[in-house]
């Protein structure tokens, strides 16, 4: 295994997650907002999950977002 085409790769794909997640949640939180579904000073419960079936991999990560 070449460990620093791994590490690459593993940054490339996360970086792409990090960027394209904010996206939807920024267009969410203002449509929402717009909407108003939200009064826009609420904190949000998230969660994560990345998956890898090949290996057998569930992650998922419990968070909160502040929006206000």
């Amino acid at each position: 295994m070449d460990e620093d085409k791994f590490n690459m790769d593993v940054r490339k794909f996360l970086k792409v997650v990090g960027v394209t997640s904010q996206r939807e949640i920024d267009n969410a939180v203002r449509e929402a907002v717009k909407a108003g579904r939200l009064k826009g000073n609420e904190k949000l419960r998230a969660k994560m999950t990345l998956e890898i079936s090949a290996i057998d991999v569930r992650h998922e990560i419990d968070g909160e977002i502040e929006i206000g």
